[in-house]
Order: structure tokens, then sequence, then C-alpha cells
């Protein structure tokens, strides 16, 4: 057997001056609850936080530590609840201030934290600062957006992510700029009052008892206060946003406000923030999660990997040792909202789910903190979303070129015997986006009768990583031998691995030393006779 490439990396201890419960998020599993597609609990067929409390307790039998929860606030509506009309509010479709109250009393008591999403980036075009700044060019609202006067051509060559341009007129024919959709102005953060507004709102939900916040663009809140061109053209994708975007996002005044919010958590003394920070670079990502910025700061360089132990094994030794620099643990993410399902990005059918369970193991074994999106631990498919159903503006933007990100947020298959796979209450109105054909193969119900089930691979991986010091902390010593990878784990740096996670991403099998196997992902893998395992292709086990 023979090592490619090796590379140890010893998990950085918290601070000695951080709260107990701070350091408590560098390994914890945090579930991503799709507001509108988890449960709906009043019929209307839009998830709600009763439908969520609802099913507080398959998430604690699940083994998570944390949800995060997406945005219910007032929206216009124009890019699945991230555009906000008021930070400080529950849109009713969701339910009210006592529902949010009512589910951090009910997480609390099960021993779940809570997360909200919070939008700093941009507003609704209906918020009521932008309103009065559409009124009034000198109003001090105004000044809280980033207008530009009258002309015939848009200011610069900032691009929406979502595509076309990122500058939109308003009726006066100023330009405004929006880095998303143009009801999605963004906010002018060199101006105090924008700051000032979202201390406000950090407190208000603070004092609720949330727990903390992820935070949406946490890259983009500044920019080149002379507008000047991006020296690239934009790739239209979500993730690896690079020097294209040079004088849009990722400038240096952002680390002033996560520094500013970080003491805002530090006076509650137990919050945490967790930024999305979409950025190509590793090292400049890692650099929001320093000591006295951000708790942690998401990374997609796995996410958005394809299957292959090089590109797997480069992204891990990577975001290990980038993070390891600033001190800071990784936090460790395959899906979300955003992104197609693992299963079809890694080969659809059985291929697929054979990868994304083998993956699952990796991503669980590995130091840092994990982020689950809701289904991923059902073997969920990418949906195929009609056009005719379809919700995401990034598909109409696009022209229907790009087919958006509904086929991740059809609703959760809860139960096999109903057709609305027990989403919503028996004679409920249609779901917001339809119930996939075939959909109840991949329910709750019918898979808590699978023993082999890919939940309860989930549910038995959480349990042994809750139990086991080696999983989830400690040291990671990784090994590359062509298409598989070893990671070595160690309770504590300097220490002899405890526990080995193997994953064979090639295509034929490899004999791997035995040891004592604590978990595999394929069901059909067994503890061996003698003194070696043979690990098939697109599988993965836990051995000590």
């Amino acid at each position: 057997m023979s090592a490619e490439s090796t590379t140890a990396h010893a998990v950085p201890a918290p601070r000695q001056d951080q709260p107990a419960t701070a350091s408590c998020w560098r390994d914890a599993v945090v579930y991503q609850v799709y507001l509108r597609s988890f449960a709906d609990g009043n019929g209307d067929g839009i998830g709600d936080f009763a439908g969520l409390r609802s099913r507080l307790p398959y998430l604690v039998e699940l083994g998570v530590d944390a949800l995060w929860v997406t945005p219910h606030y007032p929206s216009g509506g124009a890019d699945g609840g991230y555009d906000v009309i008021d930070y400080r509010a529950v849109d009713e479709q969701y339910g009210t201030l006592d529902d949010v109250r009512a589910l951090i009393d009910d997480a609390h008591a099960h021993g779940l934290k809570v997360l909200l999403d919070i939008v700093p980036n941009h507003t609704s075009d209906q918020h009521v600062w932008f309103q009065k700044a559409l009124a009034d060019p000198d109003s001090p609202e105004a000044g809280c957006y980033h207008f530009l006067p009258a002309g015939d051509e848009p200011p610069n060559n900032w691009q929406s992510m979502f595509g076309g341009p990122a500058w939109s007129r308003t009726p006066d024919g100023r330009w405004y700029l929006h880095l998303f959709t143009p009801q999605q102005p963004d906010l002018n953060w060199a101006n105090p009052m924008v700051a000032e507004d979202f201390d406000e709102t950090l407190r208000f939900w603070f004092d609720l008892g949330v727990d903390g916040f992820r935070v949406d663009v946490a890259y983009g809140l500044f920019k080149d206060p002379e507008y000047r061109d991006n020296p690239g053209v934009y790739s239209p994708t979500l993730f690896g946003h690079g020097p294209e975007q040079a004088m849009s996002t990722n400038q240096h005044q952002v680390h002033a406000i996560w520094r500013r919010w970080r003491a805002i958590c530090d006076e509650y003394g137990d919050r945490m923030i967790v930024g999305e920070v979409s950025l190509a670079d590793l090292d400049q990502v890692a650099l929001y999660a320093r000591p006295d910025e951000m708790h942690q700061a998401f990374q997609f360089r796995l996410l958005k990997s394809k299957w292959g132990a090089p590109a797997f094994a480069a992204t891990i030794d990577e975001a290990l040792t980038a993070f390891g620099r600033v001190g800071a643990a990784v936090p460790w993410v395959l899906g979300n909202h955003d992104k197609a399902r693992q299963v079809t990005r890694y080969g659809s059918g059985d291929q697929g789910r054979r990868r994304a369970r083998a993956a699952a193991l990796l991503m669980l074994a590995l130091p840092g903190a994990a982020y689950l999106y809701a289904g991923e631990e059902l073997g969920l498919p990418e949906a195929d979303v009609p056009d005719h159903a379809r919700q995401d503006p990034i598909y109409f933007r696009s022209g229907g070129k790009r087919a958006g990100r509904d086929g991740c947020r059809v609703p959760m298959p809860w139960d096999d015997r109903d057709p609305g796979v027990g989403f919503s209450p028996a004679g409920s109105a249609a779901p917001w986006l339809p119930v996939p054909p075939g959909w109840q193969q991949h329910a709750v119900r019918r898979q808590r009768r699978e023993p082999n089930s890919t939940l309860a691979l989930y549910e038995r991986a959480l349990t042994l990583r809750a139990t086991h010091p080696a999983l989830g902390s400690g040291a990671a010593t990784l090994t590359r031998h062509g298409d598989v990878l070893q990671i070595d784990l160690a309770a504590t740096a300097g220490a002899e691995p405890a526990v080995t996670c193997w994953i064979n991403m090639g295509a034929t099998g490899f004999t791997i030393p035995a040891g004592r196997l604590l978990l595999a992902s394929d069901p059909a893998v067994r503890p061996p006779a003698g003194g070696l395992l043979s690990l098939p292709a697109d599988t993965a086990v836990w051995v000590a």
C-alpha cells in the first residue's frame, strides 16, 4: 500500500477566554431547515413554525445539536424570503413572534439550539427605507443604499449573481445596485445608520432567546467606494467567487462589522454567528473566522468538489490548513438550499446514493462542525420540477438556461402512505412546490422500517460521533492512496489514532487493514475473518 500524500492537522483548541458554550459550536452538527418545505402545520401548503415544532422530536432522534431556520421575515417573495421587508417581525404565512418563542422554548427543552438566518447585504424593495428613498432622493434613507445619478448606461460592469446587470433604474432615472434580483437593493454599509439598525436587530432576536445567526452574503456588505469595474467577467455560479468580483465583494472594511457583531454576541455570553463566505480563496474565507470575528465561516469547496480522491483530498487539506492558521475549526458542508442534491451531483441512481452515503461518513468524521441540509439524511435526489411550477428567480433571469434551486427545495417526505408525503395535514392546500412522483419511497416513515436505509446510517453515524472523542474533533492525518483516502483521527493532537475513516472513490475494490469495523456506508461490508478488509468502490468505513 503506497501513500501518495500525507498531511497531519491538529485542530486548534478554543481560546481560553471563550465561553464553554461558544467552543461547543466547534464540532456541533447543525441541521438546516428550509422553512417553506419542512413541515406545514396549518394546511396552507407552506411550511411554518407550527410544523417545525411538531417535528423537533425527529431532529432529536436523528442526533443533531442545533437547527438553522431559513428566513422567516415578511418578504416581497422575490427570492425565497431573502428579500426582507422587516427584520424584527415574522411573515404571517410562517406564524407569529409567539410561534418563534414557542419554537425556541421547545428546542431548548429538547437540548437543541436555534440559529436564524439574517440578510444584511440587501433588503426588499418594499422595505420602508427603500420606499422612502424612492420618494425622496435627499432622504436619510436614500443614503442607506447605493444610488448613482441617471445616465444611459449602468455605472459599471458589475453583474447580478442571478444573471444580468447588477444595476436597475428608479422611475426618476437613478441607478441602484442589486447583486441579486432588482427587488433586492444592496444596503450601503458605509452609512452608520445601517450598522446601528442591525445592532438593534441582533439584540431583538437574542433577547427573544435565539442562539445565533447564519449570515447571508457575509462577504458582500461593502463595495468599492469608487464603483470601479470588476476586472473579469462574472461566471454564473453561486459558489467559488473570485477576482472577477474584486470590487463588489470581500472589501476589507467588512471585517470591522464582524468584530462589531462578535462583541454583541459576547455581551450575551453564549451566542454565535456563522457566515456565508462564498469565496474561492480559503485563506480569505478563514479570515472571517478569526478569534474576534465570526465563530465560523462557511467554506464551500467540499460542496462544489467533483467526486474524486484528488479533489476531496486537496479540499480537506487546504481547509484544515487555512482555518488552522487563524485558530478556527472548519464548518463542513455537502449540501444546502442553493446546490443540487448530493445524490444527483455524484452520479444519480444507485451510484449517486452510494457516493452520497460515503461522503456523509467522510464529512461526519472530519474535525470541525458539520452542517446537514434537511433531506440529505434521507438520500433525497434533486427533484425534477416542471417549468410551470418553478419559483426560483435564477430560472427566470437566465431565460430558462439555468434550472435554479427549486429541485433541492421540494417538500420534505414524511409519510409514505400519503400522496402528499405527510408534508401537510389531510385535506390541505397543494404544496408550494409539487411533490415529485414516487417521493414516498424516500419518506421518513418508510426509512424507519428499513435497517439499512440512509436515515438509519445517519442516525448511527451521529450517535457514534457524539460518543467517540476522535470523531468531529481532535486531530486528523490525511493520506491518499490513489483513489482511496485514509484519514486517521485522534482525540487530541499527538495522541495515537483512535478511528480511521477510509473512503474508496475509485472504480475497483481496495484492501485495507481491518481493525474493528464501527460503521460502513455500504451495509454489505462485514467485519473480516482475517486482518484485512475489502473496501468496495464508492464506500466509506470507520474502523477503530
